[in-house]
């Protein structure tokens, strides 16, 4: 939400009573003022996306997909809402890669691959949070951005690796104890699936960092190597802990941790490169 500072004038003179004003800080009125527009292209893409009758998301996706859009926008500009845009047509783009053989093997996502609430905060509410923090925080916004990248780059690695091993691993192994499972095991990884995931790295943060100004060869470095490490970790955490016994941790949820591990990695690298005075 954004704040409103109170400023009080001195006193007239002659004993006249004082006011009170009411002044946004330069963030907020940078973010009011992008409010707007963010408004109007966000809800007219999602009256479009309901009239052609979209798949990639449902109907309470697609209204939290619009809000999502919002934040986005009006926090960090266009460029934060068209990396957010780029992340969800590529992250559908690559769940439906022979979705119908995935399906018929009961290995594809549910709901035909269509996002719902807790997808589209399970991605991205690492995400909206650095965009947030980068406006809260201008001095710090390039680190804030990059991360916000790192994040997205990090959902979408893991999206790639699980779909297009699933699709067309041809050997899948257990990353805790390396042996052979069927491909869709939680925890499961494959040379096809690690690779597509890396490529969706790269892809996801040389577009995002070039969309919002921050494009530089160890920015891009910080965000492909802090996805790997993340989407690494999402698989041990998916074969380790993911057990019938702990319904509560849901894929979302560890979609959430795993973008959380993700962005600190990569703000943890661009903030030690930047104070060991490398230009990142």
């Amino acid at each position: 939400a954004l704040g409103l500072l109170l400023r009080s004038p001195a006193a007239r003179p002659g004993g006249g009573r004082s006011t009170t004003r009411l002044a946004l800080s330069p963030p907020e009125a940078s973010a009011l003022a992008r409010l707007g527009p963010a408004l109007g292209v966000n809800t007219a893409l999602a009256a479009a996306g309901a009239a052609a009758g979209q798949s990639a998301l449902t109907p309470a996706g697609l209204a939290h997909a619009w809000a999502l859009g919002v934040g986005l926008w009006a926090t960090s500009g266009p460029g934060g809402f068209a990396t957010g845009a780029l992340y969800l047509v590529l992250g559908t783009v690559v769940t439906k890669v022979k979705f119908r053989e995935k399906e018929s093997k009961g290995i594809a996502e549910k709901r035909g691959g269509r996002r719902g609430p807790e997808n589209v905060w399970g991605s991205a509410a690492t995400s909206m949070l650095c965009a947030l923090l980068a406006e809260a925080f201008p001095t710090w916004s390039p680190l804030l951005l990059t991360a916000l990248v790192a994040a997205f780059a990090t959902k979408l690695s893991d999206t790639a690796a699980s779909e297009i091993g699933k699709a067309y691993g041809k050997t899948t192994y257990l990353i805790t104890t390396l042996e052979r499972v069927p491909p869709g095991t939680e925890g499961a990884v494959s040379l096809e699936g690690t690779l597509a995931g890396v490529a969706a790295s790269v892809v996801m943060a040389v577009a995002g960092l070039a969309l919002l100004g921050e494009l530089g060869a160890l920015s891009v470095a910080a965000c492909v190597v802090a996805a790997f490490v993340a989407t690494t970790a999402e698989s041990f955490i998916g074969a380790a802990l993911q057990t019938d016994d702990r319904p509560w941790l849901t894929n979302e949820l560890v979609n959430l941790v795993n973008t959380l591990i993700g962005a600190a990695v990569c703000a943890a690298l661009v903030g030690a490169a930047t104070f060991a005075g490398v230009a990142v």
